[in-house]
């Protein structure tokens, strides 16, 4: 029994990482949710910035927390191995929800274009970003990423291993095609508000403190063969040696 409650447990983590990602592509697409990043009447301008990014920070520090190995140890001291990963993701999706709920629009007009021709590129860049993210998260194992893998294997009475290190298409390309698909997306818009602004600043600035942290984290289990590929694949610029790690 206890199995299958780890099951549905997972199954209802994933299903909340299912409404939090597609509530996401609206919310900062501004578009089709009932609430969007530059929707609702504007407050003091001081208040908005401090309870977005008191929002977005809040999000940050679990990612940081929960992600690290140190973290993983103690928790799994209270909570079972096998619904680890699924408790992640659904304290994410919780907080993802918060930050929807809560956050104060600010709309003013930092840069707008106005041709079609550009308006659409860009809007189809906002689409290609979030693709990107989709695609990268099933090269390497979206299930295993969201934590359904390791709860199905738990119902399987079989034991879980990480997955093996690959670098399939998009990864011989960049270390972090996942990433890089959230900053195409936080980024392409033919709008850009003080709010949108902020956001994309803020997480395009947690996104390189992640992505160097989850990197180290992974160069201790993979071992020679990852610091190998961080030596000789740009981090998340294709094609530059931005980002590479050299040493």
């Amino acid at each position: 029994m206890a199995r299958i409650l780890i099951f549905i447990y997972g199954v209802l983590a994933y299903l909340a990482f299912l409404a939090s990602f597609s509530y996401a592509v609206g919310f900062i697409g501004g578009d089709v949710v009932p609430k969007t990043i530059d929707s609702g009447a504007p407050p003091p301008t001081a208040e908005a910035v401090l309870i977005n990014a008191l929002l977005l920070g809040l999000f940050a520090v679990q990612h940081s927390i929960m992600a690290r190995p140190g973290f993983k140890r103690r928790w799994t001291r209270w909570v079972p191995p096998p619904a680890e990963r699924s408790n992640f993701v659904l304290i994410a999706s919780l907080i993802l929800g918060l930050m929807f709920w809560q956050w104060r629009p600010m709309p003013t007009v930092i840069w707008q274009i106005e041709h079609p021709a550009g308006a659409a590129v860009l809007r189809g860049l906002f689409a290609v970003g979030w693709l990107i993210v989709l695609y990268a998260s099933f090269l390497i194992d979206h299930f295993d990423l969201f934590g359904l893998r390791q709860a199905y294997l738990h119902l399987r009475r079989r034991e879980y291993h990480h997955p093996p290190f690959k670098t399939p298409t998009l990864y011989r390309m960049v270390r972090n095609p996942l990433m890089l698909g959230f900053l195409i997306a936080f980024w392409s818009t033919p709008v850009m508000t003080a709010g949108h602004l902020l956001f994309a600043l803020l997480t395009t600035a947690y996104i390189l403190v992640g992505i160097n942290l989850e990197e180290r984290d992974l160069a201790r289990i993979l071992g020679q063969d990852y610091s190998l590929y961080r030596r000789r694949t740009p981090m998340v610029l294709p094609f530059l040696k931005f980002g590479q790690r050299n040493k």
